[in-house]
């Protein structure tokens, strides 16, 4: 009989971890990464919430043109256990420069890589429309989550792709037919001091920016530059939140990005946190409406009740909220880590 019921219990723990995995979001990360440390740190979010059942990151895509970028952020999905998760680069010239801190990638300690990793160079990647071709056509229909936190320019990409070996559909229509949601870190909607402000991610690639807002065929959620500027991630989280290993990427690209203490926006965070958490109450939500995008790279608003833009808000009491959620998230040990 005992043997009896712990072969059931297996078989009950069993169905319940598939049904659990199947119920993960799929998740693409496109990323900016290397030209701010919050990127970084919206990858431990990503992870922590991946170890807790919440998604599944299918991809990662970066929008930075540096060949150091790839190798970077293939050794933070190494840290985390998840070294396949597929990499794909763009060639657009945007931000070519060396980042401060995916030098890690090269980091050595007695001969051997600080945190060891596969893909070595962005050169040996794949093109970033090839990876989010496969990544969508190998999902059902309706369920992918995609949080952009860099320029628009895979996705501008993704859009003119054309039917290909990959898929019988052309970019807009896989899109169209595989994205339930696209969480976007962009633009800004409120103004800064008083004054009008053109958000880095759009001003770096307004063609693509534009090209986004107007033709991207699924609901668009717009974090901007506000959101993230109000919930700083605080420096003592840095310096103490991150001590279970001698070596940890994410506080590592912290400090070296810019020496603590300093409260860091999380920008980027804050579109992974709703992406996959757009139900907890974490930030508000304007009307319905229409983000369109000028030849400066302002964003603006319009609101419309057929429209598929909306934007995120923030209360005093969601600040708290968000802020505790991100530092838990993005400092939670790895699953394979000991206290």
């Amino acid at each position: 009989m005992k043997r009896f019921i712990l072969f059931a219990l297996a078989i009950i723990n069993s169905s319940m971890l598939v049904h659990a995995q199947t119920n993960q979001i799929p998740l693409i990360f496109d990323t900016d990464i290397g030209n701010d440390c919050d990127d970084v740190l919206a990858m431990g979010v990503i992870h922590s919430l991946q170890s807790r059942g919440h998604c599944r990151l299918i991809a990662v895509t970066i929008t930075k043109d540096h060949e150091q970028c790839a190798a970077f952020t293939d050794a933070v999905n190494t840290f985390y256990g998840r070294g396949d998760i597929p990499i794909g680069v763009c060639h657009s010239g945007v931000t070519p420069q060396q980042s401060r801190f995916t030098v890690l990638a090269a980091a050595t300690d007695n001969g051997m890589d600080r945190y060891p990793h596969d893909l070595r160079s962005g050169k040996d990647a794949p093109d970033a429309v090839t990876v989010l071709r496969k990544a969508l056509a190998a999902e059902a229909d309706g369920s992918v989550i995609i949080a952009q936190v860099g320029f628009s320019t895979n996705l501008a990409n993704l859009l003119k792709s054309p039917a290909d070996e990959i898929s019988p559909m052309n970019g807009r229509e896989l899109a169209t037919k595989k994205v339930k949601l696209l969480s976007v870190m962009a633009g800004a909607f409120t103004p800064i001091n008083g004054k009008e402000h053109l958000e880095y991610n759009v001003t770096e690639d307004i063609a693509s920016a534009k090209i986004l807002a107007a033709e991207w065929p699924t609901p668009i959620v717009y974090s901007g530059f506000e959101i993230g500027l109000a919930i700083p991630y605080p420096a003592v989280s840095i310096e103490q939140d991150y001590n279970y290993v001698p070596h940890h990427p994410l506080k590592e690209s912290y400090v070296l990005y810019e020496p603590p203490p300093h409260n860091r926006p999380t920008w980027d965070l804050t579109s992974v946190l709703y992406a996959v958490f757009p139900d907890r109450g974490y930030f508000g939500l304007s009307a319905a409406g229409t983000v369109t995008v000028d030849d400066r790279g302002a964003t603006t608003y319009a609101a419309s009740d057929n429209g598929l833009h909306r934007y995120l808000t923030l209360t005093p009491e969601q600040q708290i909220r968000a802020t505790e959620a991100l530092v838990q998230l993005s400092s939670e040990p790895r699953h394979d880590s000991q206290p």
